[in-house]
Formats: structure tokens, sequence, C-alpha cells
């Protein structure tokens, strides 16, 4: 076995720097700026500045260019990136509005060490993030997913459906809050959601045959007035939800895409909004771009005589990929002619609850392959039946 000899002169990879590559790293309190300029060798500067402060960010910048220009002698453009996070994409717009060149990436998709307890510090992200642009912009393959940034107006019109589902799970929790204080009482029949469920509330009896005890029935019915808040806005939010779906594209004398999907049976509103605020107004190269962004491709693990698949990836919309199985269940019930509910059937049909299950997930992505065909070139599932036919 030769040993290396470190006193040898070890042979040098030279990379010519064309930009100054910045990470940054955003907390509430700090912004941590990582930066490799030209001329700088292998070293990477590290400099802070108090989270939002979005004047000495950009006088950092200029900091930085001035000290490359004054070794080299000439400008460099400043490529910046950054996770996507808790900050949304305001700065990343902010930065391109000035020219500068951003990227916002995927944080799960860059590379770490395997060990079990692997150090990470600011510090470590900040020039991790740097390598990986490094990489990226030498056009090296999968090094990291960059995150396509929404439009404003992209961003906004996916707040309703979000906003919805957030009001919903809110109206969940006061009405298990009422009917489990009543239960404790004995009580086991009032629903909260009922017009009449203030005179209801004044009929009840315990299961010892007494009237509510005073404070838990001011208890509930102080809960009773949040939940007919939260019911007033649900129904204010589905009424605007409504109106943007009827509502045509910019530029188009047709109603959107969205409006095209409730044609279907077995999609109403909520779902359609969903689908399309979520995902399928997006552009996708192909069907397997469309099913990884829902998290719905297959995960294979193949190594030697090894070969066998470990479920979904779940790497991509959340949101899209639970309303996806929901409708997945939807579309059996209301499409049962439909080629693919036949195709499902014909698999599961006598098959356990645990192949139903793995089987609604294969559903759910030829489903969602089906309707971004439907929306982006008119293809009808086959067999689907369209509402009035």
């Amino acid at each position: 076995m030769t040993v290396l000899d470190h006193s040898q002169e070890q042979t040098a990879i030279r990379t010519d720097l064309g930009a100054i590559f910045v990470s940054m790293e955003l907390s509430r309190a700090k912004w941590l700026i990582t930066s490799l300029s030209p001329g700088s060798g292998e070293k990477m500067s590290k400099h802070t500045v108090a989270g939002g402060d979005v004047a000495g960010l950009f006088e950092q910048f200029e900091q930085l260019r001035s000290k490359a220009r004054s070794r080299l002698g000439k400008t460099f453009p400043i490529i910046v990136i950054q996770e996507a996070g808790l900050d949304g994409f305001w700065i990343h717009r902010l930065l391109e509005e000035q020219g500068i060149e951003s990227y916002v990436v995927d944080a799960a998709s860059i590379a770490t060490s395997r060990r079990r307890r692997r150090a990470k510090t600011d510090k470590i992200d900040g020039e991790a993030l740097v390598r990986a642009l490094l990489a990226f912009k030498r056009g090296e393959p999968r090094v990291c997913s960059m995150v396509k940034a929404p439009s404003p107006e992209e961003e906004d019109r996916r707040r309703l459906c979000r906003e919805r589902k957030a009001l919903v799970g809110e109206r969940v929790r006061h009405i298990n809050r009422i009917k489990g204080l009543l239960f404790a009482q004995g009580i086991g029949d009032y629903e909260p959601e009922k017009r009449d469920r203030r005179a209801w509330l004044e009929e009840l009896r315990t299961g010892d045959g007494r009237m509510l005890p005073a404070h838990l029935k001011t208890q509930i019915l102080r809960e009773i007035d949040r939940l007919e808040l939260l019911m007033a806005q649900i129904k204010a939010v589905e009424a605007e939800r409504d109106a943007a779906l009827a509502k045509p594209e910019p530029a188009a004398a047709s109603p959107a895409p969205a409006a095209d999907l409730t044609r279907l049976n077995g999609i109403g509103p909520e779902f359609a909004t969903v689908l399309w605020a979520e995902g399928l107004y997006r552009a996708f190269d192909n069907r397997r771009r469309i099913t990884a962004y829902a998290g719905l491709a297959p995960t294979p693990w193949r190594s030697g005589k090894i070969d066998h698949e470990q479920g979904i990836s779940k790497a991509g919309n959340p949101r899209l990929r639970a309303t996806m199985i929901q409708l997945a269940w939807m579309w059996l019930r209301h499409q049962p002619g439909s080629a693919l509910s036949q195709w499902f059937q014909s698999r599961a049909q006598n098959g356990s609850a645990k192949l139903r299950k793995v089987m609604i997930v294969a559903l759910a992505r030829k489903l969602l392959i089906a309707l971004w065909k439907f929306v982006t070139i008119g293809l009808v599932p086959e067999g689907a039946v369209m509402t009035g036919a």
C-alpha cells in the first residue's frame, strides 16, 4: 500500500468564477450572507445583517462588488440563492427587480451528510447553499431542485382554498368542543350546526334530568358565537371562490380552466379551485413531472438483487396530493363507468383494505394525469360523464 506524501505538491483544480455567488440564510432576527467572490481563492466570506434590513443587504452586495472590482479591475454580477421557507418569495422578487439573478431552492433536495448526528449551523448551511449554486450553474444534473416562484397573482389566487380549509378546521374544533362538553353531562344527540341550535340548547337536560349548569351554558353559548362567525366567513369565502371560478381568464373570452373541471361529474367548485390553484395552472413537460410535483411519483429501491418500491415520494405539494386522494374516492362514486374506475375495480374489488388503500393512490396518480390532459388539450377522461350529459 502506497501512502501519499503530504509534502508532495497536489494538483489544483482552478475554477474561474464569472460572478459573485451569494447564499442567504434567513431568520427573523438576522440574515447570514455567505459569498464566494472572484479572486478570493476558495475562501468564503460571511456577513450578517438584521432580519428585514433590505438596505443593509444591498449595501453588503455593493461592498462585495467593490472588493471584487479592486482585485480584478472589473465588475461582476451577483447570483443569489435562498431556501424556500417562511419568508416566501418577496425577497426573490425584490432581487429580480433590481437586476440580480436570484434562485429559490427546495432545501430537501440538497444532499446532506448521512451521519446520524450531523452538525447543522447557519454557517454550514450557508456554505452548502453556495456549493449547490456553483454546481447548478455549472450544469450538473440533479444537484438540487429550484423552486419556480409563482407570480403575485398566482400566489394570491390560492389564498381562497387555503383560507377555507383553515376555517373548516376551526369549525370542526369548535363543534367537537361543544359536543365534548355536553357528552360529559350525558347529552350525545346535540348538533351545533343546525339552525335551531340556540333554541335546542335551552331544552337540553343532563343525563340525570337536570338543566344545564349556568357556567357551562354560558361557555357553550360563547362557543356557538364563534361557530356562527366561522360559518358566516366560510360562506363569504365560498361566494368569493364561486365568483372567481365564473370570471374569465385575462385575455380570454371563455371561463377559466378551473371552471372547466366542474363539467366533470364528481368535481365541485372546491375540488376544481384547489386542483387549479395548487398545481394545474403550471406548465409541465410530461406526466412524470406533474405526478412528482404532487408527490405521487413512485420511489424505487434498487441495489444489486434488491428491487422493490418504497411507495410514493410525498416530496411534492401536500395540498394537491391530499385533494387527489379524496377526489379518487369521489371519482369511484360519481364516475363508475369510466375507464379509470373500472381499472381500479378490476384490481381491488376482491382485495384487502390495505390493497384498496394502495390502489387508491395509484388511481389518484392516473386521475391527476387525466385531468392535466383535460385542462391542457381538452382530452376528456375515457368513459367520464360530463355534467348535464
